[in-house]
């Protein structure tokens, strides 16, 4: 019954959220025309899209950063080029596609073991990695969430008003997560699995980098957004997270329509919709789109390069072989 409630509950939940989300912004835009959106994304500066792009560029090299560390942490170094492949054709297909611990993971599964990881090796990583996502969110949420609360929109249906409590939580797992890093030294046992903790300095490599790595994304947005508006960096931190995690939550492929509500609620007020919904349109193709065609041309190559190689390296110990059995 819970397999089933499952497999078809919580795609059914998120498609009804995507419903809702839709409906959402088509009542925030219904005042304007499709040729008012269209001159919207006319109007953003070009050098606005290049600041754009070049902060996407920054937060996919800033995201190998996740698993260069969790290759120190299994102890299992590879050269920089096949930790920056593995990770950013991951993210960029987990990122736009939803489902990270499915897509994303078969990505790494599969090029990791190319690479002579075993599986249990990959999936240390898997987890390393999908852990130093959440703590930097748990931990810029915690703070920013905690210093400056913001109002939920009510659309959300979340059982507070506020996400102060939200930030308090996320500050505190987030601590509780480096003491234990900082106290626990032998391994844990979880049924027949056995792991570690990463060291401390391994902890706050992941909280540092992840955090960064937020911060570089909220920049991209940021830029995209209308140049007139007084809103500070910092405040629109909180309002971008505070969407990313209704996306997050909502089973919904890459939060699509999720997020964008959310952004839409709280700037609607100061910015006009139809320029949000421009700025919003233009992240998802830069963040999100363009990598994700980058990182599948990508793998095509790997993929096509792999193939060419094989049958030039079975050839090789064939030569091999047949000079040894000569020899005999």
């Amino acid at each position: 019954m819970l397999k089933r409630l499952t497999r078809f509950g919580l795609p059914l939940l998120g498609l009804l959220l995507f419903g809702v989300s839709v409906w959402a912004i088509s009542h925030q835009l219904h005042q304007y025309t499709i040729q008012e959106i269209l001159h919207s994304l006319k109007t953003v500066a070009i050098k606005h899209l290049l600041v754009a792009l070049g902060f996407t560029i920054l937060s996919y090299l800033v995201l190998t950063g996740y698993d260069i560390l969790a290759c120190r942490y299994i102890r299992h170094p590879l050269p920089y080029p096949k930790i920056a492949l593995a990770a950013a054709t991951s993210y960029a297909v987990s990122n736009t596609v939803g489902f990270a611990i499915f897509t994303g993971s078969a990505i790494r599964y599969r090029l990791y073991l190319l690479w002579g990881l075993s599986a249990i090796e990959v999936a240390q990583i898997i987890a390393f990695t999908n852990l130093s996502f959440w703590l930097g969110l748990s931990a810029v949420g915690g703070v920013l969430f905690s210093v400056e609360p913001l109002a939920v929109p009510k659309l959300l249906h979340l059982p507070f008003t506020s996400v102060h409590p939200l930030g308090m939580v996320m500050l505190t797992l987030t601590c509780a997560y480096l003491l234990a890093s900082l106290r626990l030294r032998r391994s844990l046992q979880i049924g027949s699995y056995s792991f570690s903790l990463p060291s401390v300095d391994l902890a706050l490599g992941q909280i540092i980098i992840s955090s960064v790595d937020w911060g570089i994304a909220v920049a991209v947005l940021y830029v995209l957004l209308p140049s007139t508006t007084h809103l500070s960096y910092p405040g629109f931190f909180g309002i971008y997270l505070l969407g990313q995690i209704a996306g997050l939550v909502s089973s919904v492929p890459g939060g699509l329509g999720i997020f964008e509500t959310v952004i839409l609620l709280l700037l609607s007020p100061t910015i006009p919709a139809n320029k949000i919904f421009a700025a919003l349109v233009l992240y998802r193709v830069i963040y999100y789109f363009l990598p994700l065609g980058v990182s599948v041309l990508l793998l095509g190559l790997h993929e096509i390069r792999r193939r060419n190689s094989t049958p030039l390296e079975n050839s090789k110990f064939k030569i091999q072989d047949s000079k040894l059995s000569s020899r005999k």
